[in-house]
């Protein structure tokens, strides 16, 4: 699944394990820490989808190429979730204002067409004079 385009849907622990290289336990270790959350069936079989398969990504870049323990994991996952959160009201209050400011523009333009008075056109002629 890594590098290539994944169909959609939900895996199972084995699909997932072989294609990470990793132990099902090592997934279900994960599980118990809290990092991954997959769904289950009635069965209580565990399916992976896109979302955990992306989450799992981010575990293993963060444990096997940056040497990050589990605890640590957790504290970058929540840190990223919270900025996520964050990034969500930023473009939230972003779009308000932007109406805001479009209602404005609105409602001065309005104002401004209102207060115009039309003036009929003149005509001017300048005279150039010789000094001397």
């Amino acid at each position: 699944m890594r590098g290539r385009k994944r169909s959609p849907g939900y895996y199972a622990i084995s699909v997932v394990a072989k294609t990470y290289g990793i132990h099902p336990q090592t997934l279900r270790l994960y599980e118990r820490e809290g990092l991954l959350r997959p769904t289950r069936t009635e069965g209580n079989t565990r399916l992976y989808s896109e979302e955990d398969i992306k989450r799992l990504e981010a575990i293993l870049n963060l444990t096997r190429d940056l040497g990050v323990n589990l605890a640590g994991v957790d504290i970058v996952l929540k840190m990223r979730e919270q900025m996520e959160k964050m990034q969500a009201d930023v473009n939230e209050l972003l779009t308000a204002f932007r109406q805001i400011m479009v209602d404005r523009m609105e409602d001065g333009e309005s104002a401004y067409k209102h207060s115009l008075v039309r003036v009929a056109p003149t005509s001017f002629v300048i005279r150039l004079e010789d000094e001397g």
